[in-house]
């Protein structure tokens, strides 16, 4: 059997099985693609094009019968747990950056490691951007991709979960930077720590925020992941309420805040109809993620005053 044969029927045992894919791939033949390279032990970034003219291609390289046997005990294992396949081989690519990750932490797929690398919140940083903080860090990746982004920073990644800042610990080493990213343990914007490191110039955040609807309708492989990095409440905005209405002391003078949103910016807009929210263009289109400045988040605490105070006048 040759490597592309390979790959073309493990896409067809995908397809037939419906397993869910977004966790690194989104359809059957690049999963097949990735597994069947890894289990190999080729690189990634191998050609298995049978009709490239690439000469590096390895699409028509014959496999042994063992190593057959081997792909095909990892797509049974896929298709019979229902776990996402970066699970199974510990590891997950972000941006063409590998990642360690394992059931402890959700697979890292965050629309914000695409802005980080090609520069779309730059024109909201200054040459004095100097401290980062990584909410909600999971394992790691995005902390690494900013102190890799931004050579002069100090970055914090911090999370809720000591299992997931373990994972995320293991990601330092595998980049060495455990000199300048450190991580810390904090329920949202709560840990003390955070007011010690700061103010900072930029905050990261990829929150929980599936709503309880779309919660309920996950396909096993997101369910396979750790709930609490994904549940957002009833409209999937409970811990964006809590982290917009403390952002303002850790934000500096120059602070923005990036926040991921998925596919609830509807529930966003509903929950904080009066904020002026920067809409950032990403692969997956102009609503999923959004940029508030320090300023922004001054103007909303003030209306919300003033409304509250409106509201209590009315009311005598």
């Amino acid at each position: 059997m040759t490597l592309i044969e390979l790959i073309q029927s493990g896409a067809s045992q995908l397809r037939d099985a419906q397993v869910a894919f977004g966790h690194g791939t989104t359809n059957a033949f690049d999963e097949a693609a990735w597994l069947v390279l890894w289990c190999l032990g080729e690189p990634l970034s191998r050609s298995v094009d049978p009709v490239s003219e690439d000469p590096d291609s390895i699409a028509e390289q014959s496999v042994l019968a063992a190593a057959v046997a081997r792909v095909q005990a990892l797509f049974d294992e896929r298709i019979r747990t229902r776990v996402p396949a970066a699970y199974l081989t510990h590891e997950a690519w972000l941006q063409g950056v590998p990642f360690y990750v394992d059931a402890r932490c959700i697979v890292p797929r965050s629309l914000i490691a695409e802005l980080l690398v090609e520069g779309g919140i730059d024109y909201w940083l200054t040459p004095s951007t100097r401290r980062v903080l990584d909410l909600c860090t999971g394992n790691g990746s995005l902390a690494v991709l900013a102190a890799m982004v931004y050579p002069d920073t100090e970055v914090t990644g911090s999370d809720l979960s000591p299992d997931a800042l373990a994972v995320a610990q293991i990601n330092l080493q595998k980049h060495a930077l455990q000199e300048r990213v450190s991580l810390l343990v904090s329920d949202g914007l709560k840990a003390p720590e955070l007011l010690a490191r700061g103010p900072f110039d930029l905050i990261l955040c990829n929150p929980p925020y599936v709503n309880a609807l779309s919660m309920a309708a996950l396909p096993a492989e997101y369910r396979a992941e750790p709930a609490l990095a994904l549940a957002g409440g009833s409209d999937g905005m409970d811990f964006v309420r809590t982290l917009l209405a403390s952002a303002l002391p850790h934000l500096s003078e120059i602070g923005v805040l990036v926040l991921e949103i998925g596919h609830e910016r509807a529930h966003f807009e509903v929950a904080f109809p009066r904020l002026d929210a920067v809409w950032l263009a990403t692969s997956a289109g102009e609503d999923q993620v959004l940029l508030v400045t320090r300023e922004t988040l001054l103007a909303q605490s003030g209306a919300s005053v003033h409304d509250g105070r409106a509201s209590n006048q009315a009311s005598k």
